[in-house]
This record gives structure tokens, C-alpha cells and sequence, in this order.
């Protein structure tokens, strides 16, 4: 997956003339503290520096993870159409690019960052590439966030790690007071990911959301540690990504989870590919989270006729039959 072409051009665009080798310094903090799941109360993207250090090594992959979730979200509610978005913690604005690449008709979107110069940055890379004006707003995950506008699709992605664990719940009620339509949530794909996404699972349901995916049903996860459930989506490199990160290799693989909550009913549950397909001659190896709660390894043949067909085209995270 690449970024679209207009995004990936206002990149270029806003790295001219910033030495390689500062980014790649920057950069490599930057990975530390998010490895690190640094909280001491001093923001990642603190200057203009790590604002552009964040586009050049960490926003291809995070488009790429958002862009994918909502595919999904899309598969799962193919009569969702949103027209507005409010993203929290929106950083350079990587949701409303994947939204409105996925859903052009959206034509409104508030976008909610505490780093005056990500979010300068954001307003830079998106000016003049959508027909309205997004409206940026300085705050925290902690902020009264009832000051802001409900929205079809709300979107979270990648800082929750940034919040006291003894604050998530009330943060998940304000965002899904927020929600008219979808909620979408995306956090690397780690262990420490994992369980905060089961934290919001879990909130959720309670407040009676219907899960929309990845999950196939609202039951407690089957997967138990030291597994833990995560997606990969591959990431092509730019030049100056590749620069930045130091790297030969012309692409990287962005693992991520997610969770996508509805308003509205979801019309059909159906498995999730929970990791990369096993094909051999002739039959195909799945593990699947079912719709009956349970999760299993699934062998396919060609005696199954279209299932083994559409198993053969399934990717890892897919929704299969």
C-alpha cells in the first residue's frame, strides 16, 4: 500500500531542504518512544523536527493501518455512508486521507490534536486537497470532548498508549457519545495493543455497541496469550522513507489491531483470517475466529469447491465464509 498520490507529494513537499540525517535522528527517538509506550508527560511530536521526522518514517505505515481498517469497516457495513468524521488525537490527519479516500462523500471533519506542530503540519500537507476545510482543534485525550461535534465516523488511532489505563473507560463513553454511526479504534499491533483493545471491547459492549469487525461475534476473545490477535499490512517505502528509516529494503510490514463498533446492526457475521493462510497442493490452512465464539484451524480442500476458491484468495484479516 502506498499513500495517495496528492499526500504523498505535500510530503516531499514539506521535507525539502531537511537534512536526511536529522530526520533519521529524530526518527529513531521518535521509535524509542514508541516502543518505550513512553508516558512522562512531555508530547512525542514536541517540535517541528519530530513533526516532520513523524511524516517521513511513521505516517506511511499508519495510513496504511487505518486505510485497511476501514476497508474493513466497509466490507462489514456496506450501507454505511458517512458524511462526517471526528478524529481524536488526529496527528498529521492520517484518518480523514483513508476516510475520505474509502467514503469521498465526507464533507465536514474535526480533527482533535494536542501538538501544535503535527497539526500544523497537518494543515499544510491537506491544504487545498479536499472540497471543504477541515477544522482543527488544539486539545488532549483528556479534554471535554462533549465541546465537539457528533460525527458519522469517529476515529482514535495509535495514542492510547498516551493514556493513564485508569482513564480509558470514561475516554470510550465521550467517544461513543460522539459516535452516530462507527467508532473505529487502531492501536499498534503488539500485546500491550491487544489488551487495550479488548479494554475498549469490552466498554463498548456494555454500552451496547454492536461490534462490526474484526471480530466475528461479541463473545469473549478465544485468543489467549502468548497469542494475541493483530493484522500486518505491507507498507511500499518511499526514497526519503527509506532514508529516514536507514533501511534497504524497499517496503515494511505495519502490524496493527483494531476494533470497529455500529450504531446500527451488523448485517452478516462472518470468520476472520487471524493469520497468514497455509497453502499447499490442492488445500488451504486457516485460523479463524468463528461467528460461534470459537477459534480454530481450518483445513480447506478443493472438495469444497467456491469455499476453497475463496480461501485461496484470503489474506490474513479477511472476512471469509
Amino acid at each position: 500500500m502506498e499513500l495517495p498520490r496528492p499526500l504523498r507529494s505535500a510530503v516531499d513537499a514539506a521535507l525539502v531542504g531537511v537534512p536526511t540525517a536529522d530526520l533519521a535522528r529524530a526518527g529513531e527517538i521518535l521509535s524509542g518512544r514508541y516502543r518505550a509506550e513512553t508516558r512522562d508527560g512531555r508530547l512525542h511530536l514536541s517540535d517541528d523536527l519530530f513533526a516532520r521526522a513523524y511524516i517521513a518514517a511513521r505516517l506511511p505505515a499508519t495510513f496504511a493501518a487505518l486505510a485497511a481498517s476501514i476497508d474493513a469497516v466497509a466490507q462489514a457495513l456496506p450501507g454505511f455512508e458517512p458524511k462526517s468524521l471526528l478524529d481524536v488525537g488526529a496527528g498529521p490527519g492520517t484518518a480523514l486521507w483513508a476516510a475520505t479516500g474509502r467514503w469521498p462523500q465526507i464533507d465536514a471533519a474535526t480533527l482533535l490534536e494536542a501538538s501544535r506542530p503535527i497539526r500544523r503540519m497537518g494543515e499544510r500537507l491537506a491544504e487545498g486537497s479536499f472540497g471543504f476545510a477541515p477544522d482543527w482543534r488544539e486539545g488532549t485525550l483528556g479534554a471535554d470532548l462533549t465541546a465537539l461535534p457528533a460525527a458519522d465516523l469517529v476515529t482514535i488511532s495509535y495514542v492510547l498508549d498516551e493514556l493513564d489505563p485508569a482513564a480509558l473507560p470514561m475516554l470510550v463513553d465521550r467517544l461513543w457519545e460522539r459516535t452516530a454511526g462507527v467508532l473505529l479504534v487502531v492501536e499498534p499491533g503488539t500485546p500491550a495493543g491487544w489488551r487495550r483493545i479488548l479494554l475498549v471491547r469490552d466498554r463498548l459492549l456494555a454500552l451496547g455497541a454492536a461490534i462490526a469487525a474484526p471480530c466475528a461475534h461479541e463473545r469473549t476473545c478465544p485468543v489467549t496469550p502468548p497469542d494475541w490477535c493483530h493484522f500486518a499490512q505491507r507498507v511500499a517505502r518511499t526514497r526519503i522513507h527509506l532514508r529516514t528509516k536507514e533501511a534497504v529494503v524497499p517496503f515494511e510490514d505495519e502490524k496493527f489491531i483494531y476494533l470497529a463498533a455500529s450504531r446500527a446492526p451488523v448485517p452478516v457475521q462472518r470468520n476472520r483470517v487471524l493469520a497468514p493462510p497455509r497453502a499447499g497442493s490442492g488445500k488451504v490452512q486457516l485460523k479463524l475466529c468463528s461467528p460461534d465464539g470459537a477459534l480454530a484451524e481450518t483445513l480447506v480442500t478443493k472438495r469444497n469447491g467456491e469455499r476453497f476458491r475463496e480461501a485461496r484468495r484470503a489474506d490474513w484479516g479477511d472476512a471469509v465464509g
